[in-house]
């Protein structure tokens, strides 16, 4: 009755509670009972998908937190995507997923062990030698004798591990590099048990489908007011569930100070407020609480680490080539210090293996990333991949700088193959789903033209889902800019704020 006791201590809404019974009720089919605190094998050939649903601060991540922390109080293990330990007949897994980097980091530092799916599509191969030392910390085998490894740091590596629970970090601390314990990486080939995704508005059918494959019970966390994915027509996977599979949450819980930003936010599902209406809504939040910020420019030093968000491809270009001018970047090159945004990797299918390792280590499409310099060999760049656990790689880079204008994008420097780059200075409200910042700015010129167009998507007006999406990805502040101009920098780019993992992997080696 553990789970059962420690649940009684939370203060839910009635719509969490009844939420939380119902999900409580699923995992008991699938053999996995919290009140009772005890766990059965998986039920062959069973398959469940739940979808809880609420808008901003309705309280999902708080109920997702608790269910991740009922199931392992019951026992359940928790997979990363680091390292998997043996397969045992008795394990019950689970996992807890987000799109993207930059989401799997707001759970993260909510305190919940989250990873991207793709570290969960695809898994590391270990060394024969570092995999007992992986086991032995897992508390699966003895203490190994590793040449070339002293007692003292295999003591550092379990320390680090008892309080983390990170295999690479605990590697990474007795002194080994990535690419001495990971040979490479391969898809998935056995299933898990229970799947949580988060921000799971931005599935699309695929990524939904390779879930269903690996998890029989498949829980989703999703905003219903987001903005569907650019090849879903409109719709999002929940949507095409029966409706007594998908709960639905009201209440907001989320900042609980009376934010205004989420006051903002749910302002938009009244159907009678124009645009026109809104924004002076916007100025009269802003006239009372500093948490929402009337702008008449772009701030130039806010973009260097949270893009300005836009509707419109051109005003996109129009900013970054602004803010590079601005911070007098030179065309041929990039500036320690300037964003970027992943646009995928350019590997041809005979070099498959590097671009899964490439993947793995973070950059997946839409990964927001900070270029820290040129690397060793011509092509390459070193970066800080924003909210990966081991953010400090080098990699073989294509940067893409597009100009007003021009069909083509301006190619700085670039590599025969490897990660392809777009400028990150600002990005769509699109891109921008999963991300949060503690300081978000809206262009409100791109809203504006959004509702002039008239466009309406699954039922709401564009520009409500444009600002909705928008507004709720500041955590701290809003700057609802209303000018199409460029605040001067204050000072140059820096890269001294950007920190490396406590003992970061090897991705230094420029083998990629």
């Amino acid at each position: 009755m553990v789970a059962a006791m420690a649940i009684s201590t939370i203060q839910f809404s009635e719509d969490q509670a009844e939420a939380f019974d119902r999900v409580t009720e699923v995992l008991r089919g699938a053999g996995v009972d919290l009140d009772a605190g005890v766990l059965m094998p998986q039920a062959e050939e069973r398959q469940s998908v739940l979808a809880v649903i609420g808008k901003a601060g309705s309280g999902k991540t708080m109920l997702l937190a608790r269910l991740g922390e009922a199931l392992e109080e019951a026992g359940v293990e928790t997979v990363s995507g680091d390292y998997e330990g043996r397969r045992r007949k008795d394990r019950r897994t689970l996992a807890i997923l987000a799109p993207t980097n930059k989401a799997t980091s707001v759970l993260r530092n909510q305190g919940v062990p989250a990873t991207t799916i793709h570290r969960i599509l695809y898994t590391p191969v270990y060394d024969p030698d570092y995999e007992r030392i992986a086991e032995w910390l897992a508390g699966n085998g003895e203490r190994p004798e590793i040449e070339g490894l002293t007692d003292a740091a295999l003591d550092r590596a379990a320390e680090f591990y008892k309080a983390n629970k990170s295999i690479p970090g605990a590697l990474a601390t007795a002194g080994l590099r990535g690419s001495d314990f990971i040979t490479g990486w391969k898809r998935r080939e056995d299933p898990l048990d229970i799947g949580f995704v988060d921000e799971s508005s931005m599935l699309d059918e695929r990524q939904f489908e390779d879930l269903r494959e690996i998890f029989p019970t498949l829980i989703l966390f999703g905003d219903p007011a987001q903005l569907a994915p650019v090849n879903q027509s409109g719709t999002m996977v929940f949507e095409g569930l029966p409706e007594p599979r998908k709960l639905i949450l009201h209440r907001i819980h989320r900042q609980a100070g009376d934010s205004p930003i989420l006051d903002l936010a749910h302002a938009l599902a009244d159907d009678s407020i124009g645009f026109e209406d809104f924004e002076r809504l916007v100025e009269e939040v802003a006239g009372r609480d500093d948490r929402v910020v009337l702008a008449q420019r772009v701030e130039a030093d806010l973009m260097a680490r949270s893009p300005v968000l836009v509707w419109r491809n051109v005003t996109r270009i129009k900013l970054i080539n602004a803010f590079r001018a601005a911070h007098g970047a030179p065309p041929d090159a990039l500036l320690p210090g300037e964003p970027l945004i992943c646009d995928g990797i350019e590997l041809p299918l005979k070099h498959r293996k590097k671009r899964i390792d490439l993947e793995a280590r973070g950059l997946i499409k839409g990964a927001q990333v900070i270029y820290l310099g040129p690397g060793r060999k011509p092509g390459f760049s070193r970066l800080h991949v924003m909210g990966a656990e081991d953010p400090q790689v080098s990699a073989a880079s294509i940067v893409k700088i597009e100009m007003p204008g021009e069909e083509e994008p301006f190619i700085p420097f670039a590599a025969r193959m490897g990660a392809a780059f777009l400028h990150g200075a600002a990005v769509t409200i699109h891109k921008a789903q999963g991300s949060q910042w503690e300081n978000v700015q809206v262009f409100a010129p791109d809203i504006w033209a959004a509702a002039r167009a008239g466009r309406i998507e699954a039922g709401l007006p564009l520009w409500k889902r444009l600002s909705y999406v928008a507004i709720t990805r500041a955590q701290e502040r809003l700057f609802w800019v209303t000018r199409n101009r460029l605040a001067r920098p204050s000072g140059p780019l820096v890269v001294d704020d950007l920190k490396a993992a406590p003992a970061p992997l090897a991705l230094q080696g420029e083998e990629l």
